[in-house]
């Protein structure tokens, strides 16, 4: 079965499981533009200054230079009326271009831009002119605007406001989609609407289901498109038409969404959403207030040779997310061809200063996850790091550009790179570029790791040498300054089974405030089979694991902030490490940590694998909480919190008095159990007693049956066994038991 757009209304009320083709017709109605046939190449420019004779042709050409930025065009294609006078321009101009495609594009490129100081241009289609003029839509009497009754919408953010600070997590299984409300020592409570409808609902998406970064959506996937859902009442908030969506990709604010289809989208001209300008494109970025498309592209290959030295294509992996955005959300990017980067202002979508930056090439770039804060620089920037392989004899190189100036800030040349990869810190302050380094035979590999120090004079890099393995995983710890990496050995030729890995923890020197030390080696731990490393969302605490593996699926639980006595080794470190506990679970695929960094949720999907599938729950300590199996387990996600609305001094504030706190929770902890304990006595206590009433009442009837038969009374004993006999049958049966002694002899045994 596959869901429609239209499969769940915001009341539920019309909700099924019914096959339906999804219904645009309110959207038809609201977007639908009829072509005329030879008009749809022509566009109307409005709010142009009105010139006399002699200064038309000046200004035609002027309006030509933004003109022909959208399309083909020309002079005699700009038709501008005169007054019946014939001494002023009347202050529109129609422009023919050579296809309606080019007549698009220049409404959506140019509608709302300043000419000049005094003149802002207003670029609309021929053919919505005419439709509006035509239809009789612009009545000559004015009429004062009715004003619509205020309707409060629901708050999409009410879920923080739990009374017990609960976290809420969706779970993905066979064909339903549900969400709960964490718990600690009970089993997961369903999310229920304020009718009292619990939120589980079968066939929500048909591929996946992701959170928006705040979690103010839940984003479910379709063949038609992705649809939106949040509030209260888990209603659609909004919905965007893409055939064939394959993946989506929020800005870090949530206010615009990247959709991509790896097939190129067939659009046709009476499609009441998507113009002909998104035709052939399998990119979409879409504003999510307005649900409407600001900008299309296509896909671009990979950067690197199409075929291999035998001729043979190579398979390159995509690259996702393709567009990147900045920590604010102003700028979103990508690469061309590895030959530059595109960078585009939101929410005009426009090409940043109107070229691409050339970084000759490129491999890949990252925008810094958090607004720049360096050294002595109080002007807005936002920070982006890039690669580039080395190219003849121009060595590799690592570089920090700020945006909006196009300031290389810093550049590190390398040499003999086979690859790199760059990890910016959470916070900004620290970028680490990983390298991979071939001798040169080329016959072993060592790995580097350049880190650069953003917020210090003049962005010093600090390099850790001598790691001989190749680092197949790096981790910064977030909002802090420590990291944890793994290494593994080369794979010997034909070896079944994979190398063993190691794990080493690094952490920075004690150093003055706010200056950070040099990052040193804390431990590391030989022969593991470890490849994935997951932190805390608030740091200190790291889950180190084994995942993807059918031989190994160890769980190790790491504090960097042990309360106890440190080594003599780790003296001078500003961390105390300490394994707190290790775990397993079977076919781990997944790991994720709650936002409030106290529980940790493992899974095995059945997209991975058919075996065991379900989840488990830990505290962030290791300890476990809940195993639960599920047949046809596919997904779990948390759901993200916003931002804190502390200050950094309320914050410090809190960890200085949490003692205090945790007193108060333990004790509401405290009383939650013992109401839950009580409330199993009351109920237990409840049955008794109408038992014993229910008994007593039978007794009752018995005794009345037997006087009004002559039958005599019966003992107390004798009337409670036919009551306990006929609460386990259905008749009255009675059975009487008598003893009889046959012989009795003593015998004395010396």
């Amino acid at each position: 079965m596959a869901p429609s757009f239209q499969s769940l209304d915001p009341d539920m009320d019309d909700y099924d499981d019914d096959d339906e083709e999804p219904d645009f017709s309110d959207l038809k109605e609201q977007y639908e533009v009829r072509m005329e046939e030879g008009l749809d190449t022509f566009v109307v420019v409005d709010g142009l200054p009105k010139v006399p004779p002699g200064s038309k042709d000046k200004l035609v050409k002027f309006l030509l230079r933004k003109l022909v930025g959208f399309g083909k065009t020309k002079e005699e294609n700009v038709f501008m009326p005169m007054n019946e006078e014939g001494d002023m321009s009347e202050g529109f101009a129609f422009v023919e271009y050579e296809t309606p495609a080019q007549a698009a594009a220049a409404v959506k490129g140019l509608h709302a831009t300043p000419l000049d100081k005094k003149h802002t241009i207003a670029v609309n289609k021929l053919t919505d002119i005419e439709r509006y003029g035509r239809e009789g839509r612009i009545d000559e009497t004015y009429r004062e605007p009715e004003m619509e009754e205020f309707k409060e919408k629901e708050h999409l953010r009410s879920w923080v406001g739990d009374v017990d600070g609960r976290d809420q997590f969706v779970m993905y299984r066979g064909d339903n989609v549900g969400v709960y409300w964490n718990e600690r020592e009970d089993q997961p409570e369903p999310v229920r609407t304020p009718a009292g409808q619990v939120v589980d609902r079968q066939h929500w998406t048909e591929t996946f289901i992701q959170w928006s970064p705040k979690g103010t959506y839940l984003t479910s996937m379709h063949a038609q498109g992705v649809q939106l859902w949040g509030g209260e009442s888990w209603s659609r908030q909004k919905r965007f038409m893409h055939p064939g969506v394959n993946l989506v990709d929020f800005s870090p604010d949530e206010r615009y969404l990247t959709t991509w289809s790896h097939q190129a989208m067939q659009v046709d001209e009476n499609n009441p959403i998507l113009s002909l300008e998104e035709d052939g494109k399998n990119y979409i970025i879409w504003d999510i207030d307005t649900a409407k498309p600001l900008r299309s592209f296509v896909t671009l290959d990979p950067p690197g040779p199409r075929e291999d030295a035998e001729g043979q294509p190579i398979k390159k992996k995509l690259q996702w997310p393709a567009f990147k955005w900045s920590a604010d959300s102003k700028y979103v990017g990508r690469m061309n061809h590895g030959q530059s980067v595109s960078i585009y202002e939101l929410p005009r979508m426009n090409l940043f200063d109107k070229a691409s930056v050339k970084v000759e090439g490129i491999v890949d770039f990252e925008w810094s996850p958090a607004s720049a804060e360096r050294h002595s620089i109080k002007s807005y920037e936002q920070l982006f790091s890039y690669w580039t392989p080395e190219m003849g004899s121009n060595p590799a190189k690592v570089g920090i550009m700020s945006i909006p100036s196009k300031e290389v800030v810093r550049t590190r040349n390398l040499f003999n790179v086979s690859d790199a990869k760059l990890h910016w810190q959470s916070e900004g302050a620290f970028l680490c570029c990983k390298v991979d380094r071939h001798s040169k035979s080329k016959k072993s590999l060592a790995t580097n790791l350049e880190i650069f120090r953003v917020r210090d004079k003049d962005v010093p890099v600090e390099v850790v040498e001598n790691i001989k393995d190749t680092v197949i995983n790096f981790a910064w710890e977030p909002k802090g300054d420590r990291f944890v990496l793994i290494t593994a050995g080369e794979v010997p030729a034909g070896a079944a089974v994979p190398p063993k890995t190691a794990v080493s923890f690094f952490a920075p020197e004690k150093a003055k405030a706010p200056a950070v030390g040099n990052f040193k080696l804390i431990r590391t731990v030989d022969k593991k089979n470890n490849n994935a490393i997951h932190w805390s969302p608030n740091g200190r605490f790291v889950v180190v694991a084994t995942v993807l593996n059918q031989q190994s699926f160890d769980l190790d639980f790491w504090d960097f902030d042990f309360e106890g006595e440190k080594e003599e080794k780790e003296r001078d470190l500003t961390a105390n490490l300490m394994l707190m506990r290790t775990a397993d679970h079977y076919g781990v695929t997944d790991i994720d940590w709650d936002p409030s960094g106290r529980f940790v949720a493992t899974s095995a999907s059945v997209w991975k694998h058919r075996m065991e599938n379900g989840y488990h729950l830990y505290t962030f300590s290791g300890q476990l909480l809940r195993e639960e199996p599920i047949d046809q387990f596919k997904q779990w996600a948390w759901r993200p919190r916003p931002a804190r609305l502390l200050s950094k001094d309320e914050m410090k504030n809190v960890r200085k008095n949490l003692r205090e706190y945790s007193r108060t929770f333990e004790e509401a902890d405290s009383a939650k159990r013992s109401s839950a304990d009580k409330a199993v006595v009351d109920a237990r206590r409840r049955m008794l007693s109408e038992w014993y009433a229910w008994r007593e009442r039978v007794v009752e009837d018995l005794a009345i049956d037997r006087d009004d038969l002559g039958l005599g009374e019966k003992s107390e004993e004798q009337m409670a066994l036919e009551v306990d006999v006929e609460a386990e049958g259905e008749g009255k049966v009675v059975e009487e038991i008598f003893e009889e002694i046959l012989e009795e002899s003593e015998e004395v045994l010396e």
